[in-house]
């Protein structure tokens, strides 16, 4: 409903609609837009295929445990790879995530959203915002088009020369590049009125770039964007937080961090996601749910539980269960 598709145009594309959640998981394939609940994995049965994005912060021993003791079939979407070898839900999140980021950034610098009232841009005779981008992936270059294209003064910071110089053809345009040098890092984040962080782990966590004795530096009122929250964040003032209460402040600085930030934008993430899912799982339809898994590297790659086997190294290693 929030993204505008009601029910009766599914029934009219020939969906079957259902009214309790026990219908619902009677299906072969769930397929959600957040991990499911402990009390709707009670619902999910042997064999069972479950799409959905494993949000790291957000689950726990307990989830991992019902979902082994169910023996489903578990694929998060964020290790999904396409035929190239990339990451394509991640890719396109990344996108709405980085432009969506920025966005946010200027509205909580206003004043009537706890800000110290800058206008992220700036106008003649005033200084535009400084901005500081940890990480040069997509997320980083969509949300340095956005910075840009509003006039912020922006600074990314990368470890990888390589990315630095891929953003940097990317956008066209001559960036403040660097790597991810501590004294520099913290000189241009203690002067910032918007830190985004926009780093992505592969597989696991994110590595803590960002001390709290930093961020006690930083100007009073500026404004941080933690992207990268949905693999336990790039900053060690982090918490998860959600779009009903999605800021908190800690030493003066207003933190966001929503794992599921695309959610602002619910219509276009819902095209956007369907674009890749539809396509992978009509071009994969088999009857068998294994033989559909198994023979299709880039959804296999996705699986990290299978009929009661933890199959996903990092997991194993940071809840305490065997993996193979």
């Amino acid at each position: 409903e929030k993204a505008y598709y009601p029910d009766h145009e599914y029934a009219e594309a020939g969906a079957e609609i259902v009214y309790s959640p026990e219908e619902v998981y009677q299906a072969d394939v769930i397929l959600k837009v957040a991990p499911p609940t402990l009390s709707e994995i009670e619902l999910m049965r042997t064999g069972q295929l479950l799409i959905s994005p494993l949000q790291l912060p957000t689950i726990s021993t307990a989830y991992i445990q019902r979902l082994k003791d169910k023996k489903v079939i578990a694929l998060a979407m964020e290790y999904i790879k396409d035929d190239y070898g990339n990451f394509p839900v991640v890719r396109i999140m990344s996108e709405l995530a980085g432009s969506n980021a920025i966005v946010t950034a200027a509205e909580l610098l206003t004043k009537n959203n706890g800000g110290k009232g800058i206008l992220l841009g700036g106008i003649s005779g005033v200084p535009s915002a400084k901005v500081v981008i940890l990480g040069a992936g997509i997320v980083a270059e969509f949300a340095t088009r956005a910075a840009l294209g509003l006039g912020a003064d922006v600074r990314i910071f990368d470890d990888n020369i390589y990315k630095l110089k891929r953003i940097q053809n990317q956008v066209g345009q001559a960036l403040n590049t660097s790597t991810i040098n501590t004294v520099y890092l913290e000189r241009q984040l203690v002067t910032a009125d918007v830190v985004i962080g926009a780093i992505h782990s592969k597989s696991g966590r994110t590595p803590l770039v960002v001390s709290e004795e930093t961020v006690m530096k930083m100007k009073p009122g500026s404004v941080i964007i933690d992207v990268s929250i949905d693999q336990g964040g790039c900053f060690a003032t982090s918490e998860v937080t959600s779009l009903n209460n999605p800021t908190f402040v800690k030493h003066d600085i207003i933190h966001y961090c929503v794992p599921n930030i695309a959610s602002r934008v619910s219509r276009t993430a819902s095209i956007a996601i369907s674009n890749i899912l539809t396509t992978m799982l009509l071009r994969t339809a088999n009857p068998n749910l294994e033989s559909m898994v198994t023979e299709n590297y880039g959804l296999r790659h996705g699986i990290y539980l299978y009929k009661g086997w933890l199959t996903n190294e990092y997991l194993g290693t940071r809840f305490g269960i065997k993996s193979t």
